[in-house]
């Protein structure tokens, strides 16, 4: 169960916009965030960050974005977060075929070379303490290029942020990313942990 409830995305009218950012990326506004509406500053703030790390404008593809964001919350033990990475993938072009063999990725046909590398870095990065060492550098570079690596490594930060504030808060997840969790990742020993209520 949540440590705060969360306000209805009505409670605060000057974030409708901000709210539409994450309706486009998950088709809903998360509870995390109308939880922070408390702040609204925060949502602002939050909403400008996302916008610039899983720009349209970048390198790397979006979907795949979300699957390095994926991999950063399992480093950091956030279910919510887990399952909400997924959902975004989804959504934004990466098959529900490769969603499934994700824990498979080394070895899944679904993965190329640089694909498995870079979510070897989110795992690392994504991990306490930090495991970036300079092989996997060397390994990133032989695949991505610097701004690449610039990309994959905000995702990993972006949802460090978010995996903190959802384990925090034990954010209530919604009904869309609980079906993905238990479809992908229930066979790996996932539950919702503490974001679904027992």
């Amino acid at each position: 169960m949540a440590h705060m409830k969360p306000l209805n995305k009505s409670a605060t009218p000057e974030l409708e916009e901000d709210f539409a950012i994450f309706e486009r990326i998950l088709g809903f506004v998360p509870n995390s965030l109308l939880t922070m509406q408390r702040k609204p500053e925060m949502v602002k703030a939050f909403g400008v960050l996302t916008k610039a790390v899983m720009s349209k404008d970048n390198q790397v593809d979006l979907g795949f974005m979300r699957l390095i964001a994926h991999f950063a919350s399992r480093a950091a033990g956030c279910q919510y977060c887990e399952a909400h990475s997924l959902v975004a993938a989804n959504i934004h072009g990466v098959s529900q075929e490769k969603l499934d063999a994700i824990w498979e990725y080394q070895t899944s046909e679904h993965y190329t070379p640089a694909e498995r590398v870079a979510l070897d870095y989110a795992l690392a990065a994504g991990s306490v303490p930090n495991g970036v060492d300079e092989q996997l550098m060397e390994k990133m570079r032989e695949h991505w290029s610097e701004n690449q690596i610039v990309e994959i490594l905000g995702a990993v930060c972006l949802y460090g942020f978010l995996n903190r504030w959802n384990d925090s808060m034990a954010t209530d997840l919604e009904v869309t990313p609980k079906n993905m969790g238990q479809r992908v990742l229930s066979k790996q020993g996932w539950d919702g942990g503490k974001h679904v209520k027992k």
